[in-house]
Order: structure tokens, then sequence, then C-alpha cells
């Protein structure tokens, strides 16, 4: 039996086995990943792909990855911060377009305490009540989380970005911990969040051990969502002159954790449009399930640049929703705009 077949048999692998596959994929081997993964995700959502409004709230941030291009050292980023009117009204435009998950992402902009958050949060959840909101809004302590909770968010999103200590502290300035990291997914999960961890491909020093390593740790978390692109560098970052991550390696992973964990709720990405015009459609075809097209307005969607030529007019605008809609029944998906949860009776 080979390794690919033993994943899909038995829905994981030891760590070195994980090492092994990476360095002897091929694309036999790929093609045989995307199509049992492709089968395992129909058995469980058919051919529906779920959509998720993206709204932008802010990209001032307190922190300063090496890798993002709104970390607080990059003096060329133009800082903008939506005010809750700003963020209602943009789901008040996506809850007309049909959408019923929102997804509020930002850096750790000081300005959203939790007062701030939880007004929002109970307001949006009065506006809108049939719909899911998600917050991306990184660390956070217990309490704050627990309050968000609270206030109404469903569901968090915290890339853990590597499940190697060393790694991160490569990636991450030294005030950041990947224990704290670490912590914070487990508080998200002990309050009872549907959570979404996740990491980028072929990030700087990233080696095939590191990614065995997040691997096994998608296969021992069981994440709810789990969000992986990969890596483009920016021009104003450390990392400007890195080489960028690949679609074959980031759909090589796609289809081994939808192998791992087969209820995942598995976004084709932004960032694997940016890399190829095709790249959400090859996502979903890897075994991805979710798309998130972005409600930002228009005025502020260049200057959430997490990596350079990010896609932000064109299909990637939720109000193009109809031509993601026709991308995806070319290859035979159905574009669904309901909550989308996670299947927990699996």
């Amino acid at each position: 039996m080979t390794l690919a077949e033993k994943l899909v048999k038995d829905h994981r692998l030891t760590l070195e086995e994980y090492k092994r596959l990476l360095d002897d994929r091929d694309e036999e081997t790929a093609r045989f990943l995307a199509e049992k993964a492709v089968e395992v995700r129909k058995n469980l959502y058919g051919n529906r792909v779920f959509t998720r409004g993206l709204i932008e709230i802010s990209n001032i941030c307190r922190n300063d990855c090496l890798y993002c291009g709104i970390r607080r050292s990059n003096r060329n980023c133009e800082r903008y911060r939506l005010n809750p009117e700003e963020i209602l009204s943009c789901a008040e435009e996506g809850y007309g377009l049909g959408f019923r998950t929102f997804v509020l992402q930002g850096g750790e902009d000081p300005y959203f305490t939790d007062e701030v958050l939880c007004g929002l949060l109970r307001e949006l959840k009065n506006r809108f009540p049939d719909c899911a909101v998600t917050l991306s809004m990184g660390e956070r302590s217990r309490e704050s989380y627990q309050a968000l909770r609270d206030a109404g968010a469903d569901r968090y999103l915290l890339r853990h970005e590597t499940a190697d200590e060393t790694h991160y502290g490569k990636l991450h300035p030294k005030e950041m911990s990947f224990e704290n990291r670490m912590r914070c997914l487990r508080d998200l999960r002990e309050i009872g969040y549907q959570v979404g961890c996740g990491f980028m491909v072929g990030s700087p020093y990233q080696t095939n051990a590191e990614l065995a390593k997040d691997l096994q740790f998608i296969e021992t978390c069981k994440p709810d969502m789990c969000g992986i692109g990969p890596f483009i560098p920016h021009k104003d970052t450390p990392f400007r002159d890195r080489a960028a991550g690949t679609l074959e390696l980031t759909c090589f992973l796609l289809s081994v954790i939808r192998l791992i964990h087969p209820p995942v709720l598995l976004p084709a990405t932004t960032a694997l449009g940016t890399i190829h015009p095709l790249g959400r459609e090859k996502g979903i075809q890897a075994g991805a399930n979710v798309v998130m097209p972005n409600l930002s307005p228009v005025s502020v969607r260049k200057k959430y640049e997490l990596y350079d030529n990010k896609i932000c007019t064109g299909e990637e605008s939720a109000q193009c929703r109809g031509c993601l809609q026709q991308r995806m029944e070319s290859i035979g998906y159905e574009l669904v705009v309901d909550r989308g949860d996670v299947r927990k009776d699996v």
C-alpha cells in the first residue's frame, strides 16, 4: 500500500510518513489524492461551494510580522479603518446579494476593543439574525474571546502560520510567541467557537519537515476551517526577495488536508487566485469548498495588501458574484450563499 492509499484509508499518517509523502510527491500522486479528496468532500457537501462575504475592517496593526504588508513598520502602507456604521453598511449590501456569512478581518488594531466589537456584533446579529459572523482579529485574551462569543460571534479564524516553534520565530518579531498563538487556539475551541487555523505554503525557511508538522497539527486539532494559501512576498517587508509558494504544492496540501479531516471547511483563497488566473478553480478541484468574495468598500480594497498584486476587483468583488458563480459552474460546482456550517455529524 502506498502512503497516499494509506492516507485515504486511515485519514492519518505518522510525522515521518507525511514528510515522505511530500518529498516523493509527483503528478500521479497529486491526481490520485485530488480525486479521492473530491470524492470525500462530495460525500459530505455534494457540489456545493460556500461563500463568505469578507469585510476587511482595518489595515492598522500593532504587530510587525516579517511577511505581512500591513506590518506596523511599513511606512508606505496607506492606513484605513472602517467605522461600525461603514461595516454595517457593507453587511447590508452583502445581505442583499444573498450572503449569510460575514467575515470581519483586520489587523490587530487597538481601536477595536471588546466594547467596540461587542456593540458591532450585537447590532449585526440584531439586523441579520439568520447570518453567521466570523471574526479574524488576531490574538486576544481568553476573556476577550469569551465576551465576543457572548455578543454573537460564531466563528474565529486564527492562522497558526506554522506548527514548528523554531520556524514561527523566524517569521515573527520576538515579542510574539508560538506558545501564545497555540493558547489562543485552545481558548477559542474551549469557549465554543467554530475554529479556523491555517498556514502559508512556501513561506521563508519552510521545509517539508515543517509542513509535515502542520499536517500532523491539522490531524490532532481537527479545525472546523483551515485556510492555506501560497506565500506571496510583499515589496515593503524583509521577505521582499523571497520566492513565492507554488500552486502545485498548495493544491497538493489542500487534497491532503481534506483527506485528513473530511468535514473541514477549506477555502480556495484569494492568494491562489492571485498566483494563477484559475487558482481558485484548481483549489476547488483539489478538495476546497469555500470562496470568500470581498464586501469591503472599493476605496479601501487595494489598501488591505498583505502581499503584492492581490486581486481586488473583478470576480474578487462580491458585487460580481455572478462572475464567480459562472466560474464555479464551469467546473461543475454550485455556488451557495447559506451559512455553510461545518458538518458535525460525521
